[in-house]
């Protein structure tokens, strides 16, 4: 019998969630859970909660893609909920804590530290945990997962949720188990369009032909969410200049009036591969725009 306790236990110990306690969303779905475990703490009540899910065997594409638009929404009220299992489960909440946000976890077993699945994601509940988000579970706390937790773990995550976005997924997977939920819930379903010679792409593009919300860049996103604008500026955008890197804040001082982008590659002593690279990561982050032939501050 285990007698040593984890430093988690100590300073995020499991507890059971009173009924009143459960966020309002989860209780109006069909199959309720009757109980709920919670490390951490939950968001506010204001907070929008995206659940983002995608393969196991993710691209270099789908990582790329589920990080960008994630990164895209610093500084909102936005907390990413995934269910910590490997693929782009781990890359969205990776990306959410890189941007600043809140992320809740929802694995498919009980959140006891020997019964966290997959084992590996330990360090990334630490991380969860530490800053600010939480994890929650039906299960008992060493409840191990089983193959028939997951459909169950996969409702309380889309139920939870106020909109699902999907990244990658065959036709036949447990994301689109998720995003057929989604909609049995009435929650806005999103999802990025990949290559059509990708199999990952194959889930996503059903789910368009279905009425899904296609997702290329972050605005898209933002406005799926609801934020509302004023001025052409989303007001809940804190999205300030400090957190740029020294090339981002050159770029930035360059663009004092719109300009073409080949005087930006000429007036950076930078090779035009990684200027171009950079620009593109500026726009999903939504701090610069490009249309007819110019680069603008949004």
């Amino acid at each position: 019998m285990r007698t040593n306790k984890h430093p988690i236990d100590q300073e995020f110990p499991v507890r059971e969630l009173a009924k009143r306690e459960f966020p309002p969303q989860l209780l109006q779905i069909p199959q309720p859970p009757d109980r709920l475990f919670i490390r951490g703490e939950l968001p506010g009540l204001d907070t929008k909660l995206l659940c983002v899910v995608g393969s196991r065997k993710y691209t270099s594409y789908g990582r790329e893609a589920c990080e960008k638009l994630i990164a895209g929404l610093r500084g909102y009220d936005v907390a990413i909920v995934s269910g910590l299992a490997i693929g782009i489960d781990a890359i969205a909440h990776r990306a959410a804590l890189d941007a600043g946000l809140k992320t809740i976890a929802i694995p498919g077993s009980g959140l006891g530290v020997e019964a966290i699945h997959p084992i590996v994601h330990v360090g990334l509940m630490e991380r969860i945990l530490n800053c600010g988000g939480c994890l929650l579970s039906e299960f008992e706390t060493d409840f191990k997962s089983t193959l028939w937790g997951f459909p169950k773990r996969n409702r309380i995550m889309a139920g939870f949720s106020h909109a699902i976005l999907i990244i990658e997924a065959q036709i036949k997977s447990g994301t689109l188990i998720t995003s057929r939920l989604a909609t049995d819930y009435n929650k806005d379903v999103l999802t990025v369009p990949g290559s059509i010679f990708s199999k990952t792409s194959e889930g996503p593009h059903l789910l368009i032909r279905l009425g899904a919300t296609p997702i290329t860049k972050p605005e898209e996103l933002i406005a799926a969410l609801g934020f509302e604008s004023k001025d052409g500026e989303p007001k809940n955008l804190e999205l300030g200049y400090a957190d740029c890197s020294r090339e981002e804040k050159e770029i930035l001082t360059l663009l004092t009036e719109p300009k073409p982008r080949d005087e930006i590659l000429r007036s950076l002593n930078m090779p035009a591969s990684e200027v171009n690279a950079l620009l593109t990561v500026m726009e999903l982050k939504g701090l610069i725009t490009e249309s007819l032939g110019e680069i603008r501050l949004t």
